[in-house]
């Protein structure tokens, strides 16, 4: 369910979705196809360049092609989908002349080092990047900042960035801190046992959006996106001392943390842009949280 999604017409509208067996990308196709519009999906190691199937025009382009937690081990394959599939996506769209708009998901990630600059103040879409090449792990950011890049210098206006957040739907998920932690202590309430131990600093905070907020994001931006960047987030930290605060008072189980790190504060994202512009409203984490705990015991 997409919440609070406009009900927007998507009957015979083309989309076009790269990358559509990850997480993001396998719901947005299914979401599209519910909605009324018209999805193709190019197979991973498909042929190119593309050949269409009969009638079916580029339309809006979904870049969710892209790698998470492994990037370092695969730097090689982390630029191929981040930046040299993308150029040569946009290169062909913009030849054939049927691209309505291409949306290329980025994440807020490059937002973090913005933390040491304000001192977790807020961070918007026109936040200068602080980006280090030296840094291994901002190979991630470098190879998404030129994504971006490309977008802005050669998407003629019809190019935009999506910079996510943490996504998350719930337990099932098979990646991310909260879905395990979730799977963690729905285990041990299963088990009878009121109390778990996880690896992690209640003083570690993350800004969490839930799948279908994103997805509903996506089209929107897609259909009637105007900026160059936005950011797909809730808009609000959530810290672990809070989340683990709110799992025990709701969910009925204790989280006693095992690290006591204090990691400097990552910014605030601000998603006015969206609120104002395209009239998108994510849920909160928390509120989320209760949801499903109503569903997980049928009320």
């Amino acid at each position: 369910m997409l919440s609070q999604a406009v009900s927007q017409d998507l009957q015979d509208q083309h989309f076009t979705v790269v990358g559509a067996a990850g997480f993001v990308g396998r719901r947005l196709c299914a979401t599209l196809q519910a909605r009324g519009a018209q999805v193709w999906a190019p197979a991973r190691h498909g042929p190119w360049p593309w050949q269409l199937p009969q009638g079916h025009a580029l339309g809006h382009v979904m870049y969710c092609a892209g790698l998470t937690a492994d990037y370092l081990a695969r730097p090689f394959d982390t630029v191929q989908a981040h930046v040299s599939h993308l150029a040569q996506v946009l290169q062909h769209g913009l030849a054939q002349g049927t691209l309505q708009s291409l949306v290329y998901l980025s994440s807020t990630r490059l937002y973090d080092g913005l933390g040491d600059v304000l001192g977790g103040g807020t961070a918007n879409e026109g936040a200068i990047l602080p980006i280090d090449p030296t840094n291994s792990r901002h190979l991630y950011d470098l190879s998404k900042g030129l994504g971006e890049s490309l977008c802005y210098v050669a998407g003629q206006g019809l190019a935009r960035v999506a910079r996510l957040a943490c996504v998350y739907e719930g337990p099932q998920d098979s990646d991310g801190f909260l879905p395990a932690l979730l799977r963690q202590v729905l285990q041990a309430r299963a088990a009878g046992v009121r109390r778990v131990q996880v690896s992690s600093s209640p003083h570690f905070t993350r800004d969490y959006v839930h799948l279908d907020d994103v997805v509903d994001a996506l089209i929107r931006i897609a259909v009637q996106g105007q900026q160059p960047v936005y950011n797909v987030a809730s808009g609000a930290n959530v810290s672990n001392a809070a989340l683990f605060e709110h799992l025990e008072r709701r969910w009925g189980c204790a989280v006693q943390p095992l690290l006591d790190v204090q990691p400097v504060l990552p910014p605030v994202v601000n998603i006015a842009r969206l609120r104002t512009e395209l009239h998108w409203q994510p849920r909160p984490l928390l509120a989320a949280l209760d949801e499903m705990l109503a569903t997980e015991q049928g009320t």
